[in-house]
């Protein structure tokens, strides 16, 4: 099997054709004017880049400052074990991109963004044979958990029709108190997602496919008020998860396009390291290769805030914006094994074999919570590891040579192992082989000689890749209470403005959160665009 290096990768993504770059810093400087510039965006991730088609749209000159040879972010694709093999390097799934208005206020799909709806959903076996599977049709769906175990059967069909039922009243807990379910819904809001599940289902199987199907976020299944993980086994059938034809990365590149549409730039390797104020109000930043943009109205930051903090004089943040950044938490760190292979995945089922694009395991739901107290300690667990598994190539072999496939295969581990993390270089490659191993319990198939090459992805290496996942948190960081909501990134500054005037923030590190669905970004173009004297919803009416 062969391996590809560090240096190997950041040379042929540099080379790709996913990112969009200025060939030379006589050409940036030529192609973007700073005098001519409004807003000067730091990062491209997909939340930076919704924003700034929302702002070019408005008619403001926009240029995004990407430090990596791609755009992308969370939403990156490149070719990381063979060429022609294009793996998403973190995110895969955009189901919550599909509700965002972004989709039709920016007319994305004129600009070559295009989705699969993968059927099955997802898939999990178990060591006894058993398995259980979601598909888009709900009652086959509800027929499966009634093989396992017929009150589990009709407990999903019950906690689906309740739910449905209740949704729209979730957000409101007077007119929820109100329903004849109400009280009970009001509990439920407030349980972890581990009792949920409990709380739902009886065997143990299908307690920990519902645990398994949810946690693939930053949520601790024993936070309280995490419960909607335990029941996306059920809004996952109904909404699907929907794949970018081409690769995660087809986000990113139709935002682009939009952007460079309306007169926009985005230029990569250009890392941001200072922003620039004058007279207390940013208005511009600088990068490492010592050029700088300016932007008359102002500057955008998808910055993680940790790194943010550091780009402008301490004494222009407030004491308690420094002591809650401080306090900012990350999550369980993600642990990414990238494999090229001859085919996907084959569970065993009746009749035959199924290979879905998206399966998990989950041996029992107590697994789940050893994640947090081996985290605390900085264990390596290898011992029936949850993983999520992907192999997009099964609905979109343009993602591959003909006939093979990509493989990504995610788990969790510490990223301050008791080793220290610098030695995730010397057992990240036992952790993958423990994680292949456990796949190949479940999907025999997958033995050495279908394996093409393979690409590993430690704690340590997702930051090195991408800074903004600050200490491996694929999500930006833990989004449990204490750090959700009004309290994302920090307490009274979660509106999207920062202290320093003139200066906004967007990204995971804002509310809602990570995940790929667009909100922050819009939501930081709509604050942005009113502090200008507009509003989104007029830009978004605008024709072309």
């Amino acid at each position: 099997m062969s391996q590809i290096t560090r240096r190997e990768f950041v040379t042929g993504a540099a080379l790709t054709p996913f990112a969009i770059r200025a060939p030379n810093r006589d050409a940036q400087q030529s192609s973007t004017d700073s005098t001519q510039l409004d807003i000067v965006v730091a990062g491209a991730g997909h939340n930076s880049l919704i924003a700034a088609a929302y702002l070019a749209k408005a008619g403001y000159r926009c240029v995004v400052l990407e430090d990596q040879p791609r755009i992308g972010g969370g939403v990156g694709t490149a070719e990381v074990t063979l060429p022609g093999f294009k793996h998403d390097l973190a995110s895969s799934v955009h189901g919550g991109m599909q509700s965002n208005p972004a989709m039709k206020d920016l007319d994305l799909a004129n600009y070559g963004l295009s989705y699969i709806v993968p059927d099955p959903v997802m898939h999990t076996s178990f060591p006894d044979g058993s398995y259980l599977t979601v598909w888009r049709d709900f009652e086959r769906t509800a027929r499966e958990f009634d093989r396992i175990n017929p009150r589990d059967g009709q407990a999903f069909r019950r906690i689906a029709a309740e739910l449905e039922e209740v949704r729209a009243l979730l957000g409101n807990e007077e007119k929820l108190a109100q329903h004849s379910l109400g009280n009970v819904w009001r509990r439920r809001l407030k349980m972890s997602a581990y009792d949920m599940a409990c709380h739902v289902f009886e065997d143990s199987r299908c307690r920990a496919f519902a645990l398994a199907a949810g946690h693939l976020g930053g949520d601790p299944p024993c936070e309280p008020g995490s419960y909607r993980s335990a029941l996306s086994v059920v809004s996952s059938g109904r909404n699907g998860r929907p794949i970018a034809v081409g690769g995660s990365d087809a986000l990113a590149q139709a935002l682009a396009r939009f952007i460079t549409a309306r007169g926009g730039t985005v230029l990569t390797n250009k890392r941001v390291t200072r922003l620039i104020i004058e007279d207390k109000r940013c208005a511009g930043v600088e990068c490492a290769d010592g050029t700088s943009y300016r932007g008359g109205k102002a500057v955008l930051s998808t910055l993680h805030v940790k790194h943010l903090l550091d780009m402008a004089p301490r004494a222009l943040w407030p004491d308690d914006f420094v002591q809650n950044v401080g306090m900012w938490r990350p999550e369980v760190a993600m642990f990414i094994a990238h494999y090229a292979v001859k085919e996907p995945p084959k569970y065993p089922v009746a009749g035959g074999t199924l290979s879905p694009c998206e399966s998990v395991t989950l041996v029992n739901p107590a697994r789940l919570l050893r994640l947090e107290f081996d985290d605390a300690n900085g264990q390596i667990d290898t011992e029936d590891p949850p993983l999520q598994i992907v192999c997009p190539t099964v609905a979109d072999p343009s993602r591959a040579p003909g006939g093979m496939h990509t493989l990504k295969i995610n788990g969790f581990q510490p990223y301050a192992i008791r080793q220290g993390p610098q030695h995730w270089e010397q057992l990240k490659h036992q952790v993958a082989d423990a994680y292949l191993n456990t796949l190949r319990r479940l999907a025999p198939n997958l033995t050495d000689d279908r394996i093409l090459g393979r690409y590993i992805v430690s704690p340590v290496d997702l930051e090195r890749l991408n800074r903004h996942f600050w200490h491996g948190s694929a999500h930006a960081g833990y989004d449990g209470p204490g750090q959700s909501g009004d309290m994302r990134p920090v307490p009274g500054w979660s509106d999207y403005r920062m202290p320093i005037a003139g200066l906004y923030q967007t990204g995971a590190c804002t509310k809602p959160g990570g995940s790929v669905n667009g909100n922050p970004g819009r939501n930081a173009a709509a604050v942005m665009l009113k502090d200008f004297g507009g509003s989104i919803e007029e830009v978004a009416k605008r024709i072309g």
